[in-house]
């Protein structure tokens, strides 16, 4: 398959086929001047058509081919992104209104432009609709949420002591990668028992060059202390082997090998030595009982199973790599409630793997339509066979049985969640008398001690929980705000985000966010908050009107205060509303408590910001103030020296032997720490 790699990460293909997939995409997927391949723009400014008569107007120059196509609205907003093996075909089917949902054919009523792309293959439609989708997120494909990276174990390569890191992202650093894991969490849990059983060092190479004694790591028995030679360079990569062959499998033999050190230090009365066989034998088992389920016949898999119900999917996704269990991560893609579970998991399977390795077999719960386009596709995608199956007795069956139990119960889990959430926002309707319910409310908080390193912190709330993407901290910047001002860092923080968002989106329109007629499930999250509340009282208050009438949008957000009641007791805060006197509720109103949890979730964020903050402080190093002094020759200097204080007592003409430092350089460093340097 020959793509075209876009400056902006996108793909587009050359000449292609159709079948209609649902996905996701965000950003503007349209080929650049610089590629070869374009899209075929629309016809809309020139016909003034729309909908169905639009569409047929595009049907009678579309050829043959495989191809994708998009759909827009009036405004220029992604609609819809779909391929298809045969395009004149597959579009042909929206002009003539053949069997459309009610939510496609208001997509069809809607679209005002369309843009077509083709290719030589349905598989690379299939791929190029997966990458658009995901990047351009229309509201009428089926998106994936929640699309994380997921963490790997890293062990560096090209070191004469080899670490052993968390990774997740680009895979751009030498060593060898062993993962997916479904968290951070798993990773870390994995990495401390690993530590404990094969004694690899975490440091960083920088603390690794500059170490003259064992750390603490040494002495509780977590690391072999290779920086200082504790362990020799040969001892040290025979612990680093055992590690790689316990993560690719081998875990038999790895263990197996242990029991026979111990039991041979035993017998010649080297107790001391055993025991720490024993105890690494041990640390391999808390790993391997972390795992869960490890079916002997799953080697390298991705297991999925999903469970469509009350107009919510879940897919629940297992991990298997060499034989073992790296964990599971439930998804609740955003799709019509018409859609069948197969429908959902189908187009859900591609955009999964747009931005993941592929492994060689994929086990589901029920058969997918394209099952056998889209194992061309992956295999073509990751260079290899890809056999995707639906076991239907045996192990495999009885692996996927246990995935849909869990499915089931995450789905259960989101049910209840989701409905306990809608019935929690129609009670702070009812309870601050709002004109409709809030479908997003911003807490705001801020953090600091003594006024230094004084952060504010944005945590967003929405009909489906926390929205943890749309946080924001905001670093205090202000030279003005007299140190612990709290009501200076509110208005520093107001006025930074309502001018920006102000700048950004414009007023919003609030007739629209209170349309009934807009069905829920098809409105995008708003950028625009409808409540804001704020961690204070009356003055707290004044101050945050104050701004938001300087801004002129006192009519476009309402602002609530929360004070803490007496004696800072949870359950008697007061609370301030505009156009009323503040009031309290009673201890076990329902939406007390939700209005804690909020504010206790604002305040946990403004804290772990103020304190990763004061920590990045803490840590700083003079040379990260020097200008041209990057991480390559602070290195240098570092392992040069040995500290930053032994860099800033060197002569002019010992700092330009460093390797990388060149007069210019040298000078500079030394011009920094010598004030009279340049009289």
């Amino acid at each position: 398959m020959n793509g075209r790699k876009l400056p902006d990460g996108g793909i587009l293909y050359d000449e292609s086929e159709d079948t209609d997939d649902d996905i996701e995409v965000e950003g503007d997927a349209a080929a650049s001047p610089a590629t070869s391949i374009d899209w075929n723009e629309g016809v809309k400014s020139e016909t003034g058509l729309r909908g169905a008569e639009l569409i047929a107007e595009f049907v009678k120059r579309l050829p043959n081919n495989p191809g994708v196509y998009r759909m827009f609205n009036e405004s220029g907003d992604v609609l819809y992104v779909g391929k298809a093996r045969n395009l004149k075909k597959r579009v042909s089917n929206y002009a003539l209104g053949k069997v459309h949902s009610n939510r496609i054919a208001r997509m069809v009523r809607e679209t005002a432009n369309m843009e077509f792309v083709t290719t030589r293959t349905e598989t690379e439609a299939l791929l190029l609709e997966a990458n658009l989708i995901k990047r351009l997120r229309p509201r009428f494909n089926v998106l994936l949420r929640d699309d994380k990276s997921f963490p790997y174990i890293l062990i560096t390569g090209a070191h004469r002591a080899p670490a052993i890191f968390k990774h997740r992202g680009a895979r751009a650093r030498k060593g060898d990668y062993f993962g997916p894991f479904a968290s951070a969490g798993a990773v870390g849990r994995t990495i401390n028992s690993l530590q404990r059983a094969f004694l690899i060092r975490t440091c960083t190479d920088s603390v690794f060059e500059t170490r003259t004694r064992p750390c603490l790591l040494y002495q509780i028995k977590r690391c072999s202390g290779p920086c200082t030679h504790e362990i020799s360079d040969a001892g040290y990569a025979e612990l680093v082997q055992e590690a790689k062959d316990f993560l690719s499998g081998k875990s038999q033999n790895v263990k197996a090998h242990m029991a026979e050190a111990m039991n041979a230090a035993a017998e010649d009365l080297d107790f001391e030595r055993a025991a720490i066989f024993r105890d690494r034998l041990a640390a391999l088992s808390h790993v391997q009982s972390h795992q869960g389920i490890n079916p002997a016949g799953v080697e390298e898999a991705d297991v999925f199973a999903i469970y469509h119900e009350g107009g919510i999917s879940c897919i629940q996704v297992f991990f298997f790599r060499t034989g073992q269990n790296w964990g599971n991560r439930a998804y609740f893609p955003k799709a019509d409630p018409a859609l069948s579970g197969a429908e959902v998991l189908n187009a859900f399977l591609a955009q999964f793997y747009d931005d993941k390795p592929v492994p060689r077999q994929i086990l589901l719960s029920e058969t997918v339509e394209e099952i056998d386009l889209l194992a061309a596709a992956l295999g073509e995608k990751a260079g290899h066979k890809v056999a995707i199956l639906v076991p239907q007795r045996g192990e495999k069956r009885d692996l996927v049985d246990h995935v849909v139990a869990n499915a089931r119960e995450a789905h259960g889990r989101k049910l209840a969640e989701t409905a306990s959430q809608s019935r929690l926002l129609e009670g702070f309707k009812e309870t601050f008398q709002l004109p409709y319910v809030p479908q997003r409310i911003e807490i705001y908080d801020n953090s600091h001690i003594m006024g230094t390193n004084a952060v504010g912190g944005m945590v967003v709330a929405g009909p489906e929980g926390f929205v943890k993407s749309q946080y924001r901290k905001f670093n205090i910047k202000s030279t003005d705000i007299t140190p612990g001002d709290d009501f200076g860092m509110m208005r520093e923080v107001m006025t930074r985000r309502f001018s920006r968002l102000l700048k950004e989106e414009g007023k919003p329109d609030r007739g629209a966010a209170a349309d009934a007629t807009v069905d829920a499930a098809d409105r995008p999250f708003p950028s625009w908050p409808d409540i804001i509340l704020i961690d204070g009282g009356q003055g707290q208050m004044t101050a945050v009107r104050a701004i938001l009438e300087e801004l002129g949008i006192t009519d476009s957000v309402i602002a609530i205060g929360v004070a803490k009641g007496v004696d800072r007791d949870a359950g008697r805060e007061r609370f301030f509303a505009p156009s009323r006197e503040s009031f309290t509720l009673p201890p076990r109103d329902p939406v007390l408590y939700f209005i804690q949890r909020l504010r206790d979730e604002a305040h946990r964020f403004a804290i772990g910001s103020h304190r990763a903050r004061r920590k990045k402080e803490m840590v700083k190093n003079p040379l990260d103030e020097i200008g041209g002094i990057g991480p390559s020759r602070k290195r240098a200097l570092l392992q040069h020296f040995g500290t930053a204080k032994a860099v800033s007592r060197a002569a002019l003409s010992d700092l330009m032997v460093v390797e990388g430092v060149s007069e210019a350089v040298a000078r500079q460093v030394y011009n920094h720490f010598h004030e009279d340097a340049a009289k």
